[in-house]
């Protein structure tokens, strides 16, 4: 089991994501978020949501009327969190360009998540770009988790192998 690490002291504009809650907790944001793939803008809104939890960079999740969800098949994953219940995953398609689990959201969500239902959450890390307001963010490291890591946030955050134990 590893041990917890020490946080980062935040900046000046910064949020440590060592004081977000535990629970995993959801927040409605006005940010302007964009999603990019295949030279298409995929998802653009200012009308997200974002859940936050200790030692995690935020998710993001954008209702359905602004993801272009004629690009979006879905795939065979499944994931449980015990917070905000059951996930369905869902591949980015785009002529020859396919993203695997680019993205995922929840049908059934538990009560504190309802405002998401269908909502969509991205992986910057499987799409060509995802900004938010105009910032590239950086995908959050691993493959299971997919925090949007800015400026505003510090960490270290939870994802890389060795981390699970947090």
């Amino acid at each position: 089991m590893s041990t917890r690490p020490t946080a980062l002291l935040p900046g000046l504009g910064q949020e440590s994501v060592w004081e977000y809650p535990r629970p995993a907790r959801l927040e409605p944001v006005s940010f302007s978020i964009r999603v990019e793939f295949a030279g298409r803008i995929v998802a653009e809104t200012t009308r997200a949501f974002r859940a936050i939890e200790t030692s995690h960079p935020p998710s993001y999740y954008i209702p359905p009327a602004d993801v272009d969800l004629g690009l979006l098949v879905p795939a065979s994953r499944r994931t449980l969190c015990e917070w905000k219940g059951g996930a369905v995953y869902h591949d980015l398609v785009l002529g020859t360009r396919v993203a695997r689990d680019a993205a995922w959201s929840y049908p059934r969500p538990t009560p504190d998540f309802a405002d998401v239902t269908d909502f969509l959450a991205f992986y910057a890390g499987r799409v060509d770009a995802c900004f938010l307001d105009g910032e590239r963010v950086t995908p959050q490291e691993g493959d299971f988790y997919g925090g949007w890591i800015t400026r505003h946030v510090a960490g270290p955050f939870k994802g890389p192998p060795g981390t699970q134990g947090w």
